[in-house]
């Protein structure tokens, strides 16, 4: 059964975005629970796959992550590294040498809560 999350991220002038995410693999969904429950967990950044796509959970974006790619990190190259705010205006280019291969890997991210939909 999938569960959804909300990171925040902390951009550009302070800016913190809120992006949900789903997860379908039970190991990483503990492991998103552990991250929420204890603040010193190092390795607690997102990172997945762009989408270019709405999805229902993350109304707020015009993209998504692949459920089957999230992953979290402790450190990751530059290139990966991007706001969603900067992703949502330059959506178009993702894939290119604006996020090679649609991964996106946000540096400042960690997981703040579980939602329910419904």
């Amino acid at each position: 059964m999938p569960a959804f999350f909300v990171f925040e991220q902390t951009a550009d002038k302070g800016a913190i975005y809120e992006f949900t995410f789903q997860l379908n693999d039970q190991i990483k969904i503990a492991e998103a629970r552990r991250i929420i429950a204890d603040p010193t967990i190092i390795k607690s950044h997102v990172q997945g796959k762009i989408i270019s796509t709405k999805a229902v959970y993350n109304p707020n974006w015009s993209f998504h992550l692949d459920p089957d790619t999230v992953s979290f990190f402790e450190f990751s190259t530059e290139v990966c590294d991007a706001s969603a705010a900067v992703i949502e205006t330059d959506l178009a280019k993702v894939g290119s040498s604006f996020l090679p291969n649609n991964h996106w890997c946000a540096w400042t991210s960690r997981p703040v809560r579980e939602i329910t939909l419904g």
